[in-house]
C-alpha cells in the first residue's frame, strides 16, 4: 500500500511550467532534515479555464523529478473531483481529493439516520477524547443533527472511493476527503462522527480537509481568531488520533489545510501543535505559483511588465465575473483596488511590491493580490502571448516561485 508520508505539500501550477522551481524549494527543505512529499494538484475548473488536461500535470511532475534527479516519493492530485469528473483523472493521478462540500446538508432517509444513531449508541453520554481537557457531551439530538448534515456527503465519498478502488486497485492511490468550501466550519465533534461515517462505508481516507473557523481567502493571510483556530486545529488532531484507533482508519490519516498558501499567521501555530503531538500535515497551495509568475513578469520589466499590467487591466474590468466562482474564498474591497491608469504608470518594483505577499511592505495590497489570484483565466485567454513570456523570463520567474515556496512557506510552516 502506498503511503503519503508524514509531511506533504501540495503545489498547484495553472500553466504547468514551474514544476522544477516548485520541486527545488521542497528539495531545499528536505536538505534541512525534513521529508516533505510534493503533491502536484490541479482542479477540473483550472484545467477547463486554462485548456490543459490531467496528463499535462503528470508530465510536469515526472519531468521535474527526472530533471532534478529527485529520489523521493511524489504524487499527482486530481483536486476537488466528484463523480462527474473523476474518470478523466484515473489514468494519470494517484492522489484524489474527493470534494463532498456540495452534499453537506442534503437530506438523508430516516432509515439511514436511525441506523447511524444506533451504531453510535456506545458514544452517547460524556465522551472523553485523550488529550482534550473536557469530555464531549454526546446526545441523540446531536447525532441526529450530524447525521442530517453529513450522511449524504459520506455516501458520495463512498461512491467515488468505490469507483477508484475498482479502476485503480485498493492501496494504489491516496484519498483525501474535502469539506472546506462551505460557509460553516465543522466542529471537532462533527469531524469525529464524519470519520466514523467514512470508516463505516470503507473509505480509507489518508487526509481530511475540514472547514475551520475564520476566513481562508485565496492568496492572502488567514483572517480570524488565532486562539480559536489553534484550539480547533489541536482538537481535530486529537480527534483524528482517536478515530484511527476507534474506527480502524489508516494509521497515517492526517489533517489537510486547503487554501493553505499564504496563511502565514497560522503556520507557527500548526508547526508547534504537530510537533507537540508528533503528527503529520498536508498543506495544499494553488494560486501561489501563478501569482509568482505575474510577480516575475513584473520584475523582468519591459515586455514582462507590459503583460502583467495587461492582465490587471483585463481582470479589473471583469472583476465580478472572475470572482463569482470563488465567492466563499475571496474578499475584495473594490474601493481599495488601484485604477488601471495608476497601474499603467507603475515601475517594475511598484507592481511587484504591491502583488508580492510581504504584509508589512508599505506597497502590499491584498485586494490587488486577490484580484490577480482569480485572473488566471485572463492570462489563459491570452494564449501564447502569456506563455511565451513565461518561457522567455523563465529564470526570473523560477527564482520567484522557488523563493516564495521555500522562504515564505516551507520555512515558516516547518520551522526551518
Amino acid at each position: 500500500m502506498i503511503k503519503l508520508g508524514k509531511f506533504s505539500f501540495g503545489v498547484g501550477d495553472r500553466f504547468t511550467l514551474q514544476g522544477k522551481a516548485q520541486l527545488r524549494a521542497i528539495i531545499r527543505a528536505n536538505e534541512k532534515g525534513l521529508e516533505i512529499t510534493p503533491v502536484w494538484n490541479k482542479s477540473n475548473r483550472e484545467h477547463i479555464y486554462v485548456g490543459t488536461v490531467p496528463a499535462d500535470t503528470r508530465k510536469e511532475a515526472d519531468e521535474a523529478v527526472k530533471a532534478l534527479n529527485y529520489k523521493g516519493k511524489y504524487f499527482v492530485d486530481a483536486d476537488h473531483i466528484n463523480m462527474n469528473t473523476v474518470s478523466k483523472y484515473v489514468e494519470t493521478s494517484d492522489f484524489f481529493t474527493i470534494d463532498v462540500a456540495s452534499f453537506i446538508g442534503k437530506e438523508s432517509s430516516k432509515e439511514d439516520v436511525d441506523s447511524f444513531i444506533e451504531s453510535c449508541k456506545k458514544y452517547i453520554g460524556q465522551l472523553q477524547i485523550p488529550g482534550i481537557e473536557y469530555p464531549i457531551n454526546i446526545t441523540k439530538k446531536l447525532l441526529q443533527e450530524i447525521a442530517g448534515k453529513f450522511l449524504v456527503a459520506s455516501q458520495q465519498a463512498s461512491e467515488i472511493y468505490t469507483y477508484l478502488k475498482k479502476e485503480k486497485g485498493e492501496g494504489n492511490f491516496i484519498t483525501e476527503v474535502s469539506m472546506d468550501e462551505v460557509e460553516s466550519p465543522q466542529s471537532p465533534v462533527e469531524l469525529l462522527f464524519i470519520l466514523k461515517m467514512l470508516a463505516d462505508r470503507g473509505v480509507h481516507a489518508r487526509t481530511i480537509a475540514p472547514k475551520f473557523t475564520g476566513r481562508f481567502n485565496k492568496g492572502v493571510d488567514y483572517a480570524g481568531d488565532l486562539e480559536q483556530f489553534a484550539k480547533e486545529f489541536e482538537e481535530d488532531i486529537l480527534v483524528i488520533d482517536y478515530a484511527v484507533k476507534e474506527f480502524g482508519l489508516p494509521d497515517d490519516l492526517k489533517l489537510s489545510i486547503h487554501s493553505g498558501s499564504d496563511k502565514f499567521s497560522i503556520y507557527p501555530i500548526m508547526s508547534k501543535i504537530i510537533a507537540k503531538h508528533d503528527k503529520g500535515l498536508h498543506v495544499k497551495t494553488a494560486g501561489t505559483t501563478w501569482l509568482e509568475e505575474v510577480t516575475g513578469l513584473s520584475v523582468a520589466g519591459g515586455d514582462g511588465l507590459r503583460i502583467a499590467k495587461k492582465i490587471y487591466k483585463n481582470s479589473y474590468n471583469r472583476r465580478e465575473e472572475l470572482c463569482a466562482p470563488y465567492a466563499d474564498v475571496i474578499d475584495i474591497d473594490p474601493a481599495l483596488l488601484p485604477s488601471v491608469k495608476d497601474v499603467n504608470g507603475w515601475s517594475s518594483d511598484k507592481f511587484a511590491n504591491t502583488l508580492r505577499h510581504i504584509p508589512d511592505h508599505p506597497d502590499y495590497n491584498p485586494n490587488f493580490r486577490q484580484l490577480i489570484h482569480v485572473a488566471y483565466a485572463v492570462a489563459a485567454q491570452m494564449g501564447d502571448e502569456y506563455t511565451d513570456m513565461l518561457i522567455k523570463h523563465a529564470d526570473i520567474i523560477g527564482a520567484c516561485v522557488e523563493e516564495n515556496i521555500y522562504e515564505r512557506h516551507l520555512k515558516r510552516l516547518f520551522n526551518i
